[in-house]
């Protein structure tokens, strides 16, 4: 059957839907838990996470918008609410003009430090502990694939 034409089957559904509302579920879980305990958004945690594991704790715009699986303007949104909170500091870019880069601060490092608490906690609670060692090893394979 032409690529074009394909159906997955009803089993090949059942595990694609599953996957999608486990994983639904879970980021709305350590959402929710980052929101009340730290008043940080998943999205603001990503992106103060990228910095943080960037080069000079810095990256361009649109690096940090391929990073967080967010489209640019997103970002863009996003960053402009981490700048007024004071986590997030805007650069230009020495020797290009139009270039601009996002910049971790010390704040949002410090912030940072401490969601990571509540939110590496929380991924221990919702995913790690509900699978055994050979079950995290095959999954994490599993995905590896799918984004090959």
């Amino acid at each position: 059957m032409p690529e074009s034409t394909a159906r997955p089957t009803r089993e090949e559904l059942h595990a694609w839907r599953t996957f999608l509302r486990a994983h639904a579920h879970i980021t709305r879980v350590l959402e929710a838990e980052l929101v009340a305990e730290q008043r940080l958004s998943l999205g603001g945690y990503d992106v103060l996470v990228q910095l943080a594991e960037a080069p000079e704790r810095k990256l361009r715009m649109a690096e940090l918008a391929d990073a967080v699986l967010l489209s640019r303007s997103g970002v863009t949104r996003l960053v402009d609410r981490l700048e007024r909170a004071g986590m997030v500091a805007r650069e230009r870019v020495a020797g290009d003009g139009r270039g601009v880069v996002a910049a971790l601060t010390a704040q949002g490092l410090d912030v940072l430090r401490t969601a990571s608490r509540t939110h590496l906690a929380g991924v221990v609670r919702h995913f790690v502990a509900r699978l055994d060692d050979a079950q995290l090893s095959d999954l994490g394979d599993l995905c590896g694939k799918l984004i090959e």
